[in-house]
């Protein structure tokens, strides 16, 4: 469990662990991922927002050695950008994409995919490449996958290979990878708000009704054995609006949320997207040893308090097979999330034109059948209209 959860970590830890990192300009911890052996920077760059070799060039100024992506991220530009911004330096550093390997994908098909990537990130090899976003059991089952995983490392292609995932069936998948010793890393959606000890410290106050606790387990069980476990969706939907006016002593809500998830013995390091040099100034000010400060925590309690019932958590099933045209509920809510906390048009529509089943439905119904499915007081139909009207 994080230590913001318990509380548990020593006082002096507490109270200067935080106000150190936020003085950082660098990253100053850098860690081990798994059994693999790679060395990652605690806080690293992911580019599902961002085209700019630039901006990667910068990160790789502050030590950031760790750089995420895949083939979909705007359309292929993010892995050209990152093919160029770490033209030269390869070596030095560790780089990471992915694909939508579907349930019926052939071994071929796949390695076709990762030659992709490799011509637009200008390199031979991969040191982890993830099935992206699984939320199929029949996708992991796939033994075309393995079978692609086992010709692409014994060519020299790969080195490790895992899965991605923030879906709501992403607790089933991750127990059947791990359970079955098929992956060397696993990429989550974790955060503050999926830590059951820290939602119980605030429930009686903020009146939860419900608390997604298996993914902490799961990711236990896969730290136990030596699976390396990077985390994303880190923000809890990144509405840093709200919480300017609460930021004090050098704090700011993402430091608070990072040093959260890197305090956790469950989480070898997180990926975020970065769009700014500001941003990377920021995120980064979170790097260094595990600890949380006080008033760290204190910015995590008003930003659940604030945003809590009205935030779609990844992993949450209650609404799943509530809409009876097969509207995937949970995924519309994802893609809103990036078109209005993130701000990115661009992400929210390539996504949501990606769903066999998007809202179109959702436009002309009454909002009767899922108007009971959601523990927390968010309006799906209101909700789930307003998104088929922005991005359908």
């Amino acid at each position: 469990m994080g230590l913001a959860a318990g509380m548990m970590a020593p006082a002096n830890t507490l109270l200067l662990a935080g106000d150190a990192a936020s003085k950082s300009s660098k990253i100053t911890q850098y860690r081990t991922l798994g059994s693999t052996g790679l060395e990652i920077s605690d806080i690293s760059f992911g580019s599902s927002r961002s085209s700019d070799p630039d901006l990667v060039r910068y990160a790789l100024d502050r030590g950031i050695t760790f750089f995420d992506t895949a083939e979909s991220y705007r359309f292929g530009a993010a892995e050209s950008a990152l093919g160029e911004g770490l033209r030269g330096i390869r070596k030095d550093v560790v780089l990471a994409s992915k694909t939508k390997a579907a349930a019926n994908a052939r071994s071929q098909e796949i390695m076709d995919a990762l030659e992709g990537s490799l011509r637009r990130l200008e390199t031979d090899y991969l040191d982890i490449y993830y099935n992206h976003a699984v939320n199929d059991l029949e996708r992991v089952r796939n033994d075309e996958w393995y079978e692609f995983c086992f010709k692409a490392k014994q060519q020299g292609k790969l080195r490790f290979t895992g899965v991605s995932g923030h879906g709501k069936r992403l607790v089933q998948c991750l127990e059947y990878v791990i359970d079955h010793d098929l992956v060397d890393v696993v990429l989550v959606a974790y955060n503050f708000g999926q830590d059951p000890n820290f939602l119980n410290r605030l429930k009686q106050s903020l009146h939860f009704s419900y608390v997604q606790s298996g993914l902490p387990p799961v990711l236990k069980k896969a730290r136990d054995k030596g699976i390396g476990v990077v985390a994303m969706k880190t923000l809890m939907g990144a509405r840093r609006s709200d919480m300017e006016p609460f930021e004090q002593d050098g704090d700011t809500f993402p430091q608070s949320a990072f040093r959260w998830v890197l305090s956790s013995p469950e989480v070898d390091g997180l990926v975020v997207s970065m769009t700014s040099r500001e941003e990377i100034d920021e995120y980064i000010g979170a790097s260094g040893p595990p600890g949380i400060s006080e008033s760290q925590v204190g910015l995590l309690d008003i930003y659940m308090e604030r945003n809590g019932s009205t935030f779609c958590q990844p992993g949450c099933n209650q609404c799943m097979g509530a809409c009876p045209y097969g509207v995937d509920l949970a995924e519309i809510f994802r893609t809103r999330m990036y078109l209005l906390d993130y701000q990115d048009p661009v992400l929210a529509r390539q996504e949501y034109e990606e769903l066999t089943d998007n809202a179109k439905m959702c436009v002309g119904c009454t909002g009767t059948p899922c108007k009971n499915a959601c523990p927390l007081p968010i309006p799906l139909h209101d909700w789930l209209k307003s998104t088929a009207r922005a991005l359908g």
